[in-house]
């Protein structure tokens, strides 16, 4: 089902890699880019973990911060922190709940299902108001980081 934009963002609380709780309450006032994948240390989420890490910065400068959400736990999170000097949150959503209520559950290619790799780009109102849908991970930090400099100036 496609939501019109803007729509409020499906609320969470969710723990990060040290087993500290998350709520996106918590970001209230702030621009949010959050970002749901497959799997920690996997190509295409590595690659796109580090677009991420490395837009950070400027993500920073524009007053958002980056969280990504995927169901590995706590320790495989810690992991792949360390492994690739990921400077934001990462958080675990083992019973996929809020991955399901932000739409980034379903069919992926050869009619298995699983965690679609979407990022959503939440307003400082808690407001969703950019989706991107089948995310191309090269390059995907940038997007994100002009794509919040259009919607700031608009």
């Amino acid at each position: 089902m496609k939501q019109v934009i803007p729509y409020p963002a499906p609320s969470f609380t969710l723990p990060n890699d040290e087993g500290k709780l998350h709520s996106l309450s918590e970001y209230r006032g702030k621009w949010v880019v959050l970002y749901f994948y497959p799997k920690d240390d996997t190509p295409g989420c590595t690659v796109e973990a580090c677009a991420m890490r490395d837009a950070r910065d400027e993500l920073t400068a524009l007053g958002a911060q980056v969280v990504g959400v995927s169901k590995d736990d706590a320790t495989a999170h810690e992991k792949f922190k360390a492994k690739y000097n990921l400077n934001f949150t990462l958080l675990s959503d083992v019973d996929g709940e809020v991955i399901t209520a932000y739409g980034a559950w379903g069919k992926k290619q050869f009619g298995r299902e699983g965690i679609l790799r979407k990022t959503f780009i939440i307003n400082p109102d808690g407001q969703v108001v950019k989706v991107y849908g089948r995310v191309t991970p090269l390059g995907h930090g940038g997007q994100v980081v002009e794509e919040v400099r259009r919607l700031q100036a608009s």
